[in-house]
């Protein structure tokens, strides 16, 4: 793969904070991107599941133009119109009756810690531990950081905040077990995704839902990968029946623009008052816009419904590779949210996929993570998943 005289010119001023691969894009449309050479790229990446309507949808970008003539910013002094209408769209899809609008998914997570160790404060005496999941990943500022359950992003940044415990995944026994008289709530992925695209058990969730009832805790759900359609339903929880107190929202509902949503139900909200916490931009008129240009194309197109069949297909496609493909070890996931784990390591294979024109994620050592524009062309779809056989069966030779 030609290197570009743009990275070598990123190397020079960007911190090597970031993974970054060697390719810069100039513009891209639908499911496709294009790099400042002209080289085409399918995305089954979407920014992270960020793109769930495609890159550039038109829709998009003509909200996005009508409000940047409108107005952009006012402060959370204020609100604005669009705010407004997106927190109305939001409570009525999920139920849940109040909103918070931040800037990313990390900053909801740490107001969504902020109203639950607030309601142990106020309303359960004091409590204030908050349980998450080993292999979890909630954000990279403090508060989310301590509350991932994975090492390897905590080690160089500690000390961290106290008050957070961990219990395996999948696994009810240490979620009570983890259980202290100052614990006030749980926090959980309904799929791990940077912990692997790990799906939750049904059965699991459902004794963890009854034993927060049972000893009074907040039942908190991270969605900011899931949220949106992603796994085939508007909320992941929906498939399991069971609405949590509160829930965290990003990546999909600004689109690329900076904003992530916590919304709580009312007796939990209850508890903020003015003051408590806040955020000077809160994502902006422009993210509103963009959003409600999201979730009606997610509505129109009926989009969880599309990730849900076109899931279920592809579910179906990789497990008949397994049969030609033995390196294929597992398939897992919900909807468009999905994981190929391997006998082999990951990274050859998604750099592999790279030079050839498709854009996949090494999500762990040896799983690729795939997650598609909910409205991807099928055309375009068959065309990434010959390139990823080919990556998949020149590997394993």
């Amino acid at each position: 793969m030609a290197i570009s005289p743009w990275v070598e010119r990123a190397n020079r001023v960007l911190m090597k904070n970031v993974g970054r691969l060697p390719v810069v894009f100039s513009h891209g449309t639908g499911a496709k991107l294009y790099d400042v050479n002209g080289r085409e790229y399918l995305d089954f990446l979407s920014g992270i599941a960020v793109h769930a309507v495609g890159h550039s949808h038109p829709a998009v970008v003509a909200a996005l133009k009508k409000q940047a003539e409108k107005i952009i910013h006012v402060s959370n002094f204020f609100c604005l119109e669009e705010q407004i209408l997106l927190a109305e769209k939001l409570t009525a899809l999920s139920g849940l009756e109040r909103v918070f609008f931040a800037n990313s998914g990390a900053e909801a997570n740490e107001a969504a810690i902020k109203l639950a160790r607030k309601y142990g404060q106020t309303r359960l005496g004091g409590k204030y531990e908050i349980i998450t999941a080993y292999h979890s990943f909630h954000g990279r500022t403090m508060g989310a950081l301590a509350a991932t359950g994975q090492p390897k992003y905590q080690e160089a940044f500690r000390p961290l905040p106290a008050g957070f415990r961990y219990a395996h995944f999948n696994d009810l026994a240490s979620w009570e077990a983890a259980i202290t008289p100052q614990t006030c709530a749980v926090l959980i992925e309904l799929v791990q995704g940077e912990g692997g695209v790990v799906p939750i058990d049904p059965d699991f969730f459902h004794g963890l839902a009854a034993l927060c009832r049972r000893h009074g805790l907040l039942l908190m759900v991270d969605e900011v990968q899931t949220g949106l359609g992603r796994t085939g339903k508007v909320f992941a929880w929906e498939h399991l029946g069971i609405k949590p107190d509160i829930m965290t929202l990003a990546k999909a509902l600004g689109g690329g623009l900076p904003l992530g949503a916590m919304l709580a139900k009312e007796e939990v909200a209850a508890v903020f008052e003015p003051g408590d916490h806040s955020t000077t931009v809160g994502g902006g008129g422009m993210a509103f816009a963009a959003a409600l240009a999201i979730l009606q194309i997610m509505v129109e197109e009926d989009l969880p419904g599309r990730a849900a069949h076109l899931g279920a297909e592809l579910k179906a496609e990789f497990q008949s590779w397994q049969q030609e493909l033995p390196v294929i070890k597992e398939v897992r996931g919900w909807g468009l949210l999905l994981a190929l784990e391997l006998a082999i390591p990951a990274q050859p294979v998604m750099r592999s996929c790279l030079e050839q024109g498709l854009i996949v994620n090494a999500v762990s050592p040896t799983a690729l993570r795939l997650a598609p524009p909910l409205n991807i062309d099928e055309d375009e779809l068959k065309r990434g998943l010959a390139i990823l056989k080919q990556a998949l069966a020149t590997a394993a030779e």
